[in-house]
């Protein structure tokens, strides 16, 4: 990989650590020290995720406007802002308004990235996107356990160790990312009709392929809701379902350079990974609903990890090879929009279901979600003149 490279999956994993010392106590943040109900907590969560679609979206854009590397030096400087006001001021409201800045900064700093990664190494196809994956997944592991520390010792240094490691991740970006040039991948000529019928169908594609992505991320969120609830009710205890993200975030980290290597030999099209990936969420989330013990969602949640590291790093680079030249970013916005958007969308979702039916009805509809993310995948690109051309591109490992 070349060192520009490097540079992002360090800066991925310092700015994923950072803000994994926040995101998981956010609740009992609010709940337990701030003295609010779960439903306020839910709305200050909700308010979050939809400011980080709209930095997506605007961070997308501005990758193709100003560059990568202004477009992330803005977020963070946006999310350290915010974060320098949280480690002073998180009472009540100012904690609402604060986090929901920070959702804004992290949101640009995310499509900026990814567009990035995929500029820098062309030649490495999906590899870097994967890499970027198993940056953040670090990322979560080593900020979710450390986190989990400082906050026994003391809640209000969680603020500060977030704003510490922003303050890295800055100076990361400020003598590391200066010297990346990103080169459109598709330089082609905008006044052309027939580009422009190509650029909309590839938008077109992107869009359906995308949904059924959110989709993934509507059910996939159930494991953090609904299920975590659910492990309850069945007498699972807090340290196991703790145990079960230790679990995840090793696999990804252990398996996922193995599973590029079965993937090259095998030369799998992302179109085929994503399906397989799906397959795997569907047999999960069939343990799950059986599950009555420890080891049956053990169980599950293995496969469910082996079924996002099929799907996750896909849809990123799908959406890399549909890019128009100079549009790249503004599809990985889209890309990190919709997952953002099925994180707003899942727990509320699950939430309803369970409360005027059950987990089986739940179950039961998610299947129904995953039938249709198997429907978008097949056919998101059968609008596309070049799609053998794609398919070759994608083909890279």
């Amino acid at each position: 990989m070349p060192r520009a490279l490097w540079l992002l999956i360090i800066g991925m994993a310092v700015n994923v650590i950072g803000s994994s010392f926040l995101w998981p106590l956010n609740t009992i943040y609010i709940h337990d020290h701030l003295g609010k109900s779960l439903s306020v907590a839910g709305i200050v969560l909700m308010l979050n995720a939809g400011a980080t679609v709209i930095g997506n979206l605007v961070g997308g854009n501005l990758f193709d406007k100003i560059g990568g590397y202004k477009s992330i030096l803005l977020g963070i400087a946006i999310s350290l802002i915010a974060l320098i006001g949280l480690t002073f001021w998180h009472g009540w409201p100012t904690y609402v308004i604060f986090l929901t800045i920070v959702g804004v900064g992290t949101g640009i700093i995310f499509p900026a990235m990814y567009a990035m990664a995929g500029s820098v190494w062309k030649e490495g196809g999906r590899k870097s996107f994967n890499a970027l994956y198993v940056a953040q997944n670090v990322g979560v592991a080593i900020g979710t356990a450390l986190g989990g520390i400082v906050a026994e010792y003391s809640f209000q240094l969680i603020f500060l160790a977030n704003t510490v490691m922003y303050i890295l991740f800055l100076f990361i970006a400020v003598f590391g990312y200066r010297s990346i040039t990103v080169k459109s991948s598709n330089q082609q000529a905008v006044n052309n009709k027939s580009v422009t019928v190509t650029n909309r169908a590839n938008l077109q594609a992107l869009l359906i392929l995308c949904f059924g992505y959110l989709l993934c991320w509507v059910a996939y969120v159930q494991w953090t809701t609904t299920i975590a609830s659910y492990m309850q009710d069945v007498h699972i205890s807090l340290s196991q379902y703790s145990f079960l993200w230790t679990v995840n975030g090793a696999l990804i980290v252990l398996v996922q350079p193995l599973l590029n290597g079965v993937l090259k030999h095998l030369s799998i099209s992302l179109k085929v990974q994503i399906l397989i990936g799906i397959a795997f969420f569907i047999v999960s989330f069939f343990i799950a609903s059986k599950a009555e013990i420890f080891t049956g969602f053990l169980t599950a949640m293995i496969i469910v990890t082996i079924g996002e590291m099929f799907i996750w790093p896909a849809v990123p680079t799908i959406a890399f090879t549909l890019s128009p030249g100079g549009r790249e970013g503004f599809y990985q916005g889209i890309v990190n929009s919709t997952a953002t958007c099925g994180r707003m969308i899942g727990p509320l979702l699950g939430g309803m279901v369970v409360d005027l039916y059950n987990m089986s009805a739940l179950f039961t509809i998610l299947m129904g979600l995953f039938v249709v993310s198997i429907i978008t995948t097949l056919f998101y690109d059968r609008g596309i003149k070049g799609k053998e051309q794609i398919k070759d591109k994608s083909m890279v490992v």
